[in-house]
């Protein structure tokens, strides 16, 4: 289920994956939206689904394209691919899937109850794995990315492995399609009941803050 925005603030929604690089390039531009708009419009973090059930399996299957496009994320964005992450994908093994990572999401907003904080954590799973070459597979890799939100890493580790954030998780893969997004990533401002499209992939910070500052001006006035 989509989350519910704060009453009197417009929402932006930053759909995205934790297995996209060009999501991993555009969370810093996400993250300072955050900072830069901080009181005027709350941002909120979906997973998409990108990889996963038949679609799931060894990076080896998909990293003849994703391997060179590394070096044109890494120009366009400045964010940087770390050796760890590239020896997985040279070794070929590591299994692709999004859910896992997308469940330890669902999971902590879950625990926190904060959009701003899911935001945050978003980012340090992806950093996790594609500077860092963690395995989002694993439960133990979100232990030491708790930390400094000040979660219980137990507490995490059995709503991570609940039933209902599995089901919560396909939940909110399905509400990502239903609204129509076949590509990551994607922003979309709420405005009451009304939804505009800020971005359809990768954007740098100004011309985000541009397109929602435009967008807000036309809100104010209409």
């Amino acid at each position: 289920m989509l989350p519910e925005p704060t009453a009197y603030l417009p929402e932006l929604l930053y759909i995205h994956d934790p297995l996209c690089g060009w999501c991993y390039g555009m969370s810093p531009a996400i993250n300072q939206v955050q900072r830069e708009f901080a009181g005027r419009v709350e941002v909120s973090v979906l997973c998409g689904g990108m990889v996963t059930g038949a679609d799931a399996g060894p990076i080896a299957e998909g990293w003849e394209s994703l391997g060179p496009s590394l070096d044109e994320v890494e120009k366009v964005t400045g964010v940087h691919f770390g050796a760890a992450f590239k020896a997985l994908g040279e070794a070929g093994r590591y299994v692709y899937d999004s859910e896992p990572p997308s469940r330890a999401i669902a999971a902590f907003r879950h625990i926190t109850q904060n959009p701003a904080r899911a935001v945050a954590f978003a980012h340090a799973v992806q950093t996790a794995l594609f500077h860092d070459g963690h395995d989002l597979n694993n439960p133990a890799t979100y232990e030491p990315l708790l930390a400094p939100f000040g979660v219980d890493a137990a507490e995490f580790g059995r709503r991570w492995a609940a039933p209902e954030t599995a089901r919560a998780t396909q939940q909110e893969f399905a509400a990502v399609a239903r609204i129509g997004v076949h590509g990551f990533p994607m922003a979309v401002l709420r405005l009451g009941e009304q939804g505009y499209v800020l971005a359809r992939g990768y954007q740098p910070y100004e011309q985000l803050r541009a397109g929602l500052e435009q967008l807000l001006r036309e809100a104010a006035n209409a």
